[in-house]
């Protein structure tokens, strides 16, 4: 079943132009008639696939590209209705100026990237809109209602071999720069775009003159029947494997691709030069405007992001708290700056007691918790912002803390040890094996002046913490960096010392 769908969806195309060559056949006397229903139908059918692929794919892309169909078969419509009842041999004022307009929701689709931020693309909307009425005016300038002077035709034919050529080249761009889901979209806009400015080209160059009703028109039908087909195919994502240098010409398509809109709306400002000088000034003032103030909006934007990033790098994504590369930074910032003051830097390493075994016991999900629920309490224990609790590695935290006398550091560390303890968080301690509760030990380093190696304070903190942990675990102990000598600390609240 799916098989024969498939097979029916790929006659679609060359049923619609046989249906249209056969009217075209059997019915001499009204072929223009029924020529014009074909005609209006062709991009009306490309509207409702396009509509169908947006309702099943997501919006982006489609929708416009089902709008510029639609903008389109108005203007065919118009141009029905100026032939066939008001007598009118080239396409009406309403016609021409809907069938350039229907280009723009396209150069929007192509211009404007998915993924960039509303106020970004709001400006794009903007000049998307600027764009449409410079088309407007232009086609008001050269062509009054009862139809365009033949020495005006050139000026309106040669603007939309323009606005064609830039649809079809960054179509084509996009679709070889091709990354993601939307990669089929860009296959089909560049089928479609290159086959509308070849028929195009040839019909409004060599067969301006053709009359409606005859065998050209199916050359009308045939970039809209194309259209419909990728967009209401079954397999039409197969045979999309990634580009050539996909990611190096992405990014070059990404950031040229905001200039297809101002670069539309200078070329259409320079050919209305010599109809409107105002207008056209206006409009390169509007594309250079619009485009700085996108820049700008992008380049905060990418501020926004590498201030996110920055910050990220510096956070333990498990914890939440500064990691060990912000650490390491803090530690040898702190540490040059203590050669030109007296003041002091305390180091505190935090282990957890066996925390391996609570691993064992309740699983790495409860051990995560476990370590989150430490770090908040030893972060809340932290005096000043210039102070900084880190985890150091795996179950292992650090602290620096700043200006600070010994004794107060040593009452700083101890309070992270009794408020860790009073969390009253099971260890899965096996009984007489340790605590049944978490808690944590805790190696104080202080250091007056700075005339050694840092490594030397790193390495008295860790001497103590190694001191804390044969001293029976849940304790704090201290050695001064200089001398690595153990240093008495202050009982604790329940007479315990290191």
């Amino acid at each position: 079943m799916r098989h024969a769908s498939r097979i029916i969806t790929a006659a679609l195309p060359a049923l619609f132009l046989a249906a249209h060559a056969g009217s075209l056949l059997l019915a001499a006397q009204t072929a223009t008639r029924l020529s014009f229903g074909w005609l209006i139908a062709a991009p009306v059918l490309a509207a409702f696939a396009c509509l169908w692929r947006a309702w099943k794919d997501g919006p982006e892309g489609w929708l416009p590209t089902g709008l510029a169909m639609l903008l389109w078969a108005g203007g065919m419509a118009s141009t029905m209705i100026a032939t066939l009842f008001f007598g009118i041999i080239h396409e009406d004022q309403l016609s021409m100026l809907l069938y350039v307009l229907y280009g723009v929701p396209l150069i929007f689709a192509l211009a404007s990237p998915e993924d960039e931020h509303w106020r970004v693309r709001l400006v794009d909307a903007a000049l998307a809109a600027a764009l449409g009425y410079l088309y407007y005016i232009h086609v008001d300038k050269l062509m009054p209602d009862t139809g365009a002077p033949s020495h005006e035709m050139a000026a309106l034919l040669r603007m939309f071999d323009i606005e064609n050529l830039y649809v079809a080249l960054f179509a084509f761009m996009r679709f070889r720069a091709r990354t993601g889901q939307r990669a089929p979209f860009f296959r089909a806009i560049t089928v479609y775009a290159v086959a509308y400015l070849l028929c195009a080209g040839y019909i409004n160059h060599f067969q301006s003159a053709a009359a409606y009703g005859g065998w050209t028109d199916l050359l009308i039908d045939l970039p809209f029947a194309l259209l419909a087909w990728h967009a209401l195919g079954a397999g039409y994502r197969q045979g999309l494997g990634p580009a050539a240098n996909a990611q190096a010409l992405a990014r070059i398509v990404r950031a040229g691709g905001p200039l297809l809109i101002p670069a539309s709306l200078l070329t259409v400002s320079a050919l209305l030069v010599s109809y409107d000088p105002v207008i056209a000034i206006s409009g390169c003032i509007a594309a250079s405007l619009g485009y700085g103030l996108r820049t700008m909006l992008v380049q905060l934007r990418n501020f926004e992001e590498q201030d996110e990033l920055a910050r990220l790098s510096h956070v333990d994504a498990l914890t939440g708290i500064a990691n060990r590369r912000r650490f390491d930074e803090v530690l040898a910032r702190e540490w040059a700056r203590r050669r030109q003051s007296t003041g002091q830097l305390a180091l505190l390493m935090v282990d957890i007691d066996h925390f391996k075994q609570l691993n064992d016991q309740f699983g790495h999900a409860v051990g995560d918790e476990r370590l989150r629920s430490v770090a908040v309490v030893l972060a809340a224990c932290a005096r000043r912002d210039s102070d900084l609790v880190a985890r150091y590695g795996g179950e292992e935290f650090a602290a620096i803390l700043t200006g600070i006398e010994p004794q107060d550091a040593a009452v700083i560390a101890e309070r992270m040890r009794a408020s860790v303890e009073a969390l009253a968080l099971p260890s899965g301690a096996e009984p007489g094996a340790g605590a049944a509760v978490v808690t944590i030990s805790i190696g104080l380093a202080c250091a007056q002046v700075a005339d050694g190696e840092v490594a030397a304070l790193v390495a008295a903190a860790d001497t103590a913490l190694y001191d804390a942990k044969r001293g029976g675990r849940n304790r704090v102990a201290r050695r001064h960096a200089a001398h690595l000598r153990p240093v008495e600390t202050p009982p604790s609240a329940d007479g315990r010392a290191a």
